[in-house]
């Protein structure tokens, strides 16, 4: 199977270079101009790697870093026309597993993807007592067993759990697994909470998922 890079670049012209060296590497490529439009198809893409712009004219790329990376382990190379060093390591602070400084030659990016594409076969895997998540096949299993979640509970419970202990907010759930796309006063979430938990309930693992009435959900720490 073609493996799917996305490039979130509101230049043309670079667009254009890196779509052709990509392809010409065997890659299929989704590219999008803006922040907005990026996240939108890394959520209906889930692509197996990105490539991001550090200059959006929306959104900052290290914001857009964040945000992917709070719901997803997807390699992330930043492409950025800045050399701090300080910069540089906000950008991994942020979630950027690599970043290349403008100009750049296509044929080091295309072996930069290559080196993360390889690291990436070896798989995340995050653990929470008898819970575990493999991101990138989007598996959840717990004692043993598989939980067969639809697309957006997999992805609620994974963002619960790349920060176990944490309570969320209905709206900061809203924000970061829906992108804010909810009508207000939505009960979308409680209905996807509520069907994990049955799911849970099923291999003994009801109780992992905790309301904290009044304010949101939290995944237990073990």
């Amino acid at each position: 199977m073609e493996q799917r890079i996305l490039l979130i670049e509101d230049n043309p012209d670079i667009t254009r270079v890196v779509e052709y060296e990509l392809e010409q590497a065997g890659y299929r490529v989704l590219s999008a101009p803006d922040g907005v439009t990026g996240l939108t198809s890394a959520r209906e893409s889930n692509p197996d790697l990105v490539i991001l712009d550090l200059g959006l004219p929306d959104f900052d790329g290290a914001e857009i870093a964040r945000r992917l990376r709070k719901t997803s382990s997807v390699p992330i190379i930043i492409l950025t026309a800045m050399d701090a060093v300080d910069r540089k390591v906000n950008l991994l602070e942020a979630g950027a597993d690599d970043y290349m400084t403008k100009p750049f030659h296509p044929e080091e990016l295309v072996a930069r993807v290559k080196v993360q594409l390889r690291h990436q076969q070896h798989g995340e895997v995050i653990t929470i007592g008898a819970l575990e998540i493999h991101p990138q096949k989007r598996l959840c299993h717990y004692n043993g067993h598989e939980v067969r979640l639809s697309p957006k509970e997999f992805d609620l419970l994974t963002f619960l759990a790349r920060q176990p202990g944490r309570v969320y907010s209905r709206q900061e759930i809203e924000r970061e697994v829906w992108n804010g796309e909810l009508p207000s006063n939505s009960n979308v979430v409680d209905v996807h909470m509520a069907n994990m938990r049955a799911k849970l309930r099923d291999l003994d693992g009801y109780g992992i998922i905790r309301t904290v009435r009044g304010i949101g959900y939290a995944l237990k720490t073990g």
